[in-house]
């Protein structure tokens, strides 16, 4: 495989949470003779580790991984940053003879990657300044909200809690007047910028429920109300990526001094896992992937690379 490592198109392995691309990605890796370029918005940070189900040791040492605890907690990164970093990742693996594979389920990042992104306004601080102050006094909901009343269709795609996104949507609405999912339809994400395949571990709903659930008891049992604990003490509490599924939870409960009721701490992270997972399923459906089954997904990915 590895004299056609040249030849091969940029693999992409997508899903949704709790799907098992960090295996797979892996397991490419090692018989193709590759390096995982991770395409997370919140692995990308520093000791948001547990919740975030970064590749354990043993899985870094099998394939090395880019872009992982490569920030803290309170720099700031969008797409348009993370993909000028994974180009120079991939320009570097590539220069060194070795096969780059992008791994993550950050599908705007992926999406910017692969297709370059729309031509929105730069960020404005004051803006961003009065959507904070906006959800300290009112909520998360009421600057949701908002932004359905200018942008029906962003508002639909972007949860109420997720207030970067939200935020972001209506900001693009403020300063230009026009709305974000107009500007995206009309650059149509069409051009692409690689050749690429976007590969992913077929699972059905239940499935992935189990999974899932597993996955949430697992964290807990790891430690990551102790994780999110310590992420407060050092004054993380703003960050971005304290706003992630599971991290938010924990935040809340926390605050709220009801963590200690674990069974509804679980339920909740789960809600919440499986909330994100149907929102990543239904952008993948727009995406052309190609669901392989487990677990010979690897076997019958090389075999069609070897067959090409």
């Amino acid at each position: 495989m590895a004299d056609k490592s040249d030849a091969l198109p940029l693999l992409v392995v997508v899903g949704p949470t709790a799907s098992g691309k960090t295996e797979l990605a892996v397991e490419l890796a090692e018989r193709l003779g590759g390096e995982i370029v991770s395409a997370d918005s919140v692995q990308i940070y520093r000791y948001f580790d547990i919740g975030t189900g970064k590749p354990s040791a043993d899985e870094r040492a099998r394939a090395p991984h880019h872009l992982i605890d490569a920030l803290e907690p309170l720099e700031p990164m969008d797409a348009g940053r993370w993909v000028g970093r994974a180009e120079a990742a991939l320009l570097d693996v590539r220069r060194r003879g070795r096969v780059p594979i992008v791994c993550g389920g950050s599908f705007l990042w992926v999406r910017a990657l692969l297709h370059g992104l729309v031509a929105a306004p730069p960020a404005d601080p004051a803006v961003r300044e009065r959507h904070r102050e906006l959800v300290e006094r009112e909520g998360r909901a009421a600057l949701h909200a908002r932004l359905a009343e200018v942008d029906e269709a962003s508002a639909r795609r972007l949860a109420p809690n997720d207030f970067v996104r939200v935020s972001r949507a209506l900001e693009v609405h403020e300063l230009t007047g026009t709305a974000l999912s107009v500007i995206q339809e009309q650059h149509g994400f069409r051009t692409a910028r690689h050749r690429a395949r976007l590969i992913g571990l077929r699972r059905s709903p239940a499935e992935l429920d189990e999974r899932i659930a597993l996955r949430v008891r697992a964290m807990l049992a790891s430690g990551f109300v102790e994780e999110v604990q310590a992420l407060l003490e050092r004054g993380y509490g703003e960050s971005r990526a304290m706003g992630s599924v599971g991290y938010r939870q924990i935040k809340d409960a926390l605050v709220a001094n009801t963590v200690s009721d674990r069974e509804a701490l679980t339920e909740s992270i789960r809600r919440a896992t499986r909330v994100f997972a149907r929102r990543q399923r239904t952008w993948l459906r727009r995406e052309p992937v190609e669901w392989l089954e487990p677990p010979e997904a690897a076997r019958a990915l090389l075999a069609s690379i070897a067959g090409d």
